[in-house]
C-alpha cells in the first residue's frame, strides 16, 4: 500500500481500513503465538500499513482542525 493510495480516501474509508488492520494485526499476533504462522513477512507488512493509515488520519484531523 502507498501512502498516496491512503491519501486518496475518505476519513471513514481510512477508520474501517485502521479496523481491519488492526484485527488482521490481532489475528497475525495470534497464530505466531501459537506457531501457525506460515507468511511472517505479513507481521511487518501490516504493522507499517497500520501506522501509514494512522499517520494520514492524523494529518488528515491536523488539516480539518486549522
Amino acid at each position: 500500500m502507498k501512502a498516496e493510495d491512503v491519501r486518496a480516501k475518505t476519513v471513514d474509508e481510512l477508520n474501517d481500513q485502521l479496523n481491519d488492520l488492526s484485527k488482521e494485526a490481532f489475528n497475525l499476533r495470534f497464530q505466531a503465538a501459537s506457531g501457525q504462522l506460515e507468511n511472517t513477512a505479513r507481521v511487518r507488512q501490516v504493522r507499517r500499513d497500520l501506522s501509514r493509515v494512522k499517520t494520514i488520519l492524523n494529518e488528515k484531523k491536523r488539516a480539518s482542525v486549522s
